[in-house]
């Protein structure tokens, strides 16, 4: 029996690099000697298998209870509130993960192991001993305050005292850059020397900024993994200094694999024109009428939940047929469909809609009208026309009904955020395919993994992302 208070002098620290790559590993040595110089003694790398749909909350969350989202719930990086008719965005409660998380788990056998997770989401009011993770404070004249959510209270002041205060907007939107992941692995640097949790989860958002606006395959992504790697060595440094790096299990990876895309569906749009979306006009701006819309889509990359009213003047057959006629999709998946991808919880959607590898879904759902366009291209378009809603050109992550990929991008004639959808170049979402190796990510573990069943492909060990629960309680239990 697991003694319930024997202090452990284990440490595993896992930073997740969405973004990275097995392309990214096998040349690493050359180019990413911090992060080759963890697998080169006992480890291995090799490919990870994402549950669906691979988003950020949804593997996140599978990887922290190794249970697909039908169980613990997390469908999407959002999901419709069908009691309060609202559809909610990038929440971060920790509660909405319906599973037990590896920290209780760990922490059932043995209390006096120490856990942090900085910068993942459904990260707050968890169960670990040090959090971190954005919560700016709208005010009242407009202006946010850029707070950080901590554990203990003022942990995230405690280490602002040292390292500076976080910038978000450099960890999301028009101006994110590398600057945001530096400051996390300087907060993963002080909680390890001031600390030392035996558990560790840490975010590095860099590639993924990348990977959308210039593809997967782009050199951007390559020169920002050289800024990466600077940050998984300051980490290494940090984990020698504190003499604890013999004792310490690595784990790095990547949430999904990308995909180039070139063409956006606006899916919400379509629905509109086949009488199936209805809007409210407020104060000259559009808005979606989900009381009286018989099916709408939550969309997400490169898949949409589509939500169908109770009452809806149309069988819900109907609906599918008119969502599968829809021109850049692939598969509208049912109910039996979402069983087998493990999604059939009541908070996802009706029908699942799939994009083609090459489409994703913007979440758009205005028409375009003629008379804003002006003759003269070196005019501003007047926005006495404009029915999109005020939210639209600005990073509004929590009241856009979608993910909106074009906060990465500002206009630069209008001073706002674009909405030219030809400007993403990368998406993700879609189910995994084994053969093809599409949407598999990267795992690079500093040790070898003996107890978990693995395939192949392309050479390289792949492994689940429900294993990472797994992995890491026998590390500790």
């Amino acid at each position: 029996m697991t003694n319930n208070n024997k202090k452990s002098s284990k440490y595993f620290v896992i930073l997740d690099i969405v973004g990275l790559d097995v392309s990214h590993i096998d040349s690493s040595s050359q180019k990413y000697h911090n992060i080759s110089s963890l697998f080169e003694n006992d480890g291995e790398y090799g490919y990870m298998k994402p549950v669906f749909p691979s988003v950020t909350c949804t593997v996140q969350a599978s990887i922290l209870t190794g249970k697909y989202p039908k169980e613990h719930g997390i469908i999407s990086n959002g999901f419709f509130d069908r009691e309060n008719l609202q559809t909610l965005f990038w929440e971060q409660s920790t509660n909405l993960v319906h599973s037990e998380k590896i920290w209780d788990t760990l922490k059932n056998k043995n209390n006096m192991i120490k856990t942090a997770m900085l910068f993942w989401q459904n990260s707050m009011y968890s169960n670990n001993d040090y959090v971190v993770t954005p919560r700016p404070i709208h005010l009242e004249n407009g202006q946010m305050d850029m707070w950080c959510y901590s554990k203990p209270v003022n942990y995230y002041e405690e280490i602002s005292k040292e390292v500076g205060e976080f910038n978000l907007l450099n960890y999301w939107g028009p101006f994110a850059s590398i600057k945001s992941s530096e400051w996390i692995t300087k907060s993963v640097q002080y909680t390890i020397k001031n600390y030392r949790p035996n558990l560790i989860y840490a975010y590095f958002p860099q590639l993924d900024y990348a990977a959308q606006k210039f593809g997967q395959s782009s050199s951007q992504v390559t020169d920002d993994l050289k800024q990466i790697d600077n940050c998984v060595g300051n980490i290494i440094e940090k984990v020698k200094d504190a003499g604890i790096f013999d004792d310490t299990h690595f784990l790095l990876l990547s949430e999904y694999g990308f995909n180039d895309v070139k063409n956006a569906i606006p899916l919400n749009r379509i629905l509109r024109e086949k009488g199936l979306l209805q809007v409210r006009t407020i104060s000259g701006k559009e808005y979606i009428d989900y009381e009286y819309s018989d099916a709408f889509a939550m969309v997400d990359h490169q898949i949409a939940h589509i939500y169908i009213k109770n009452s809806n003047n149309m069988g819900k057959e109907k609906i599918k047929i008119a969502i599968e006629d829809i021109h850049g999709i692939q598969k509208v998946c049912d109910v039996e469909e979402k069983q087998k991808l493990h999604i059939d919880h009541p908070r996802s959607g009706e029908f699942i809609a799939i994009a083609e590898k090459d489409k994703w879904f913007s979440y758009y759902w205005w028409y375009e009208d003629p008379k804003k366009k002006s003759s003269n291209p070196d005019e501003t378009e007047a926005d006495d026309y404009d029915k999109s809603p005020s939210f639209t050109r600005t990073v509004d992550i929590h009241r856009k009904p979608g993910y909106d990929p074009l906060d990465l991008f500002i206009d630069p004639k209008r001073k706002c955020i674009s909405t030219d959808t030809s400007l993403i170049r990368g998406s993700h979402g879609r189910p995994y395919d084994i053969e093809s190796g599409e949407g598999l990510s990267a795992f690079l573990s500093s040790k070898k993994i003996e107890h978990i069943k693995k395939e192949n492909f392309n050479g390289h060990p792949v492994i689940n992302c429900l294993d990472i629960f797994d992995i890491v309680k026998k590390y500790f239990v």
